[in-house]
């Protein structure tokens, strides 16, 4: 899998403290994955839900730009969000990190 960083989305990325290691790591380890409805764009973004290498969920926000995928903005979830996850996980019995 290839991306495509640049000054502007890996600061952007970087902003709420994670590493462009760590948002590879989330978006090459079978996230879940699903259209980011609250952005209208020309490029269609995509939400991954994930866990970094050390574990800890995350949400990144990423497109397409031919076959490359360029991560757009990336956070880690907050600890309501992260039970959620983990619930959702317990329920399908698929481990996703």
């Amino acid at each position: 899998m290839t991306f495509d960083w640049d000054d502007g989305n890996r600061d952007k990325c970087s902003k709420h403290g994670m590493t462009a290691h760590e948002i590879e790591h989330v978006l090459s380890h079978r996230p879940l994955v699903a259209p980011d409805g609250k952005h209208s764009s020309a490029e269609q973004r995509l939400v991954a839900v994930g866990r970094t290498a050390e574990g800890r969920p995350a949400f990144v926000v990423f497109c397409w730009r031919g076959d490359r995928m360029r991560p757009v903005s990336a956070r880690f979830m907050h600890a309501r969000e992260a039970r959620r996850y983990d619930l959702a996980q317990d329920r399908s019995g698929d481990d996703h990190g």
